[in-house]
């Protein structure tokens, strides 16, 4: 959808339009692959947990033929089933592999690096630190690689209460879709306790997370108030709300332009507006419009580079990854 940038006078009211926000690679070739699924297969494709974690992209694969169902038991025998992006236990591949479940697999490849990790760490006899939301999809499948030797935290009281059986054998992961300040906190304290524990050689948190949060505090200065585009179960949409409170900016959560509360806008002279990498560009557009009913006519972009990761496709599709 098309927008006019204006040059009006510095008190007019205006929105700050963040880039990168929306769709990072993993989201794109997770939705990419239930629709190639469809078209490939027809309408009789299972798709485990939401794909990608917000209801518009779930809803539209939905009306195109999809089936979402909580776990494989509702999977007929024999069907053919697609994980999320999010990853999944070994237990529910061995499940899918008992059932005879054809499986195409959409976990997103910087999930797969920490799964990998964790299969490391626990062949080598370390207790895994898993730091991340216990809740989260992708955390319940990291910490089914080795749920003998996991524990996960999320705060700093979480990491003093840790007793590992040797504290010389250690290894911390992440979530791939948190704050990096809090992780940065959770991180210093456990080398504080723990001097010999070992992390990944890359960061776990996405690339993706990374910039989006590195946009909301470049734009926080500039901002009276910011709005995120993404539902309530997205993570890294969550901590951009958080990241621009700790910044000082009043920030909120919409799933879409009909969420937002014209109270927020009272007193506000410019407008952040990114989304989560789980939200379409679509939704952004259309609350750009509403803002502009609203008096918020003029757009400026906060561009901080483009990102040019892509993933391929699984081998399910014919795919190398």
């Amino acid at each position: 959808m098309p927008m006019e940038r204006g040059s009006g006078a510095a008190t007019e009211k205006r929105v700050v339009l963040l880039k990168p926000r929306g769709f990072c690679a993993g989201v794109v070739r997770a939705i990419d692959v239930v629709r190639l699924a469809l078209e490939r297969y027809g309408a009789s494709i299972y798709v485990r947990k939401e794909i990608v974690h917000n209801r518009h992209v779930v809803e539209e694969l939905r009306r195109a033929g999809a089936v979402f169902v909580e776990e494989l038991e509702e999977v007929p025998a024999g069907a053919r089933v697609i994980f999320s992006a999010h990853g999944v236990a070994p237990e529910v591949r061995d499940e899918a592999e008992r059932r005879g479940l054809e499986v195409i697999d959409a976990t997103c490849p910087l999930v797969t690096k920490v799964h990998l990790e964790a299969m490391r760490a626990a062949r080598q006899g370390c207790t895994i630190v898993l730091i991340g939301h216990r809740d989260h999809d992708e955390v319940i499948g990291t910490l089914g690689e080795a749920p003998e030797c996991t524990v996960v935290v999320n705060s700093l009281a979480e990491v003093d209460l840790l007793e590992p059986p040797d504290p010389q054998r250690i290894r911390y992961i992440t979530q791939t879709t948190l704050s990096l300040d809090e992780t940065r906190e959770i991180v210093a304290r456990l080398k504080e306790r723990f001097p010999a524990i070992q992390g990944p050689r890359a960061q776990d948190i996405c690339y993706a997370t990374q910039n989006r949060q590195g946009a909301v505090k470049a734009a926080a200065a500039r901002c009276d108030l910011l709005l995120v585009v993404g539902s309530r179960n997205s993570s890294n949409s969550k901590r951009l709300v958080e990241v621009a409170r700790r910044a000082g900016v009043r920030a909120h959560l919409v799933d879409d332009a009909a969420e937002v509360e014209t109270g927020w806008l009272e007193g506000a002279e410019t407008v952040g507006v990114t989304a989560g990498a789980s939200a379409p560009e679509h939704l952004v557009q259309e609350l750009v419009w509403a803002l502009a009913r609203h008096g918020f006519a003029r757009v400026e972009e906060l561009d901080l580079g483009a990102e040019d990761v892509r993933f391929g496709l699984p081998s399910e599709l014919g795919g190398r990854a």
